[in-house]
């Protein structure tokens, strides 16, 4: 079996941050499935489709990332998958109470799981999708956050608002 890990989250939308961290996790992991959640307790700008695509677009040029949605548990789609490994970023110590009682209820659903952290680079430590939902709301602009593509699709979603 080889060392694959999942790294689940909404990616409303994904951003540059997400791409870093989906990079370095690709360069340590054979492969990594980049599993979209459709949350239902969250109302996204984008559709459970469009952020797929726009995932896999973004990150198309990292040969051994796979891009998928899902609905439920993470856990189920680790087991359903084969995956043992979780990869969650952390951006701040803020991020650490959550992420550590998430990593814990994980391995309490499925017990032979691990998680692993990692941190972004320094300029990506400040971006999250809600910021980037919120200046697009707003009209501001977000292209030095997310790749053009994610660009283009929040300026549309914008006008909208």
């Amino acid at each position: 079996m080889g060392r694959n890990a999942i790294y689940p989250g909404t990616f409303d939308p994904v951003t540059n941050g997400h791409k870093d961290l989906v990079r370095r996790a690709a360069s340590i992991f054979d492969t990594v499935l980049v599993a979209v959640a459709s949350n239902p307790g969250k109302t996204p700008m984008f559709t459970l489709e469009e952020r797929v695509e726009l995932s896999r677009r973004v990150l198309a040029d990292i040969p051994n990332v796979e891009v998928t949605g899902y609905t439920g548990l993470t856990v189920d789609l680790m087991r359903q998958r084969g995956i043992k490994v979780v990869v969650r970023g952390l951006r701040a110590v803020s991020d650490f109470e959550f992420e550590f009682q998430l990593a814990n209820m994980q391995r309490h659903l499925l017990r032979d799981i691990e998680t692993v952290f990692l941190t972004p680079q320094e300029q990506f430590t400040f971006i999250s999708s809600t910021l980037i939902r919120e200046i697009a709301t707003y009209g501001g602009d977000a292209t030095e956050f997310v790749d053009p593509l994610v660009a283009a699709e929040l300026r549309k979603k914008g006008r909208k608002s």
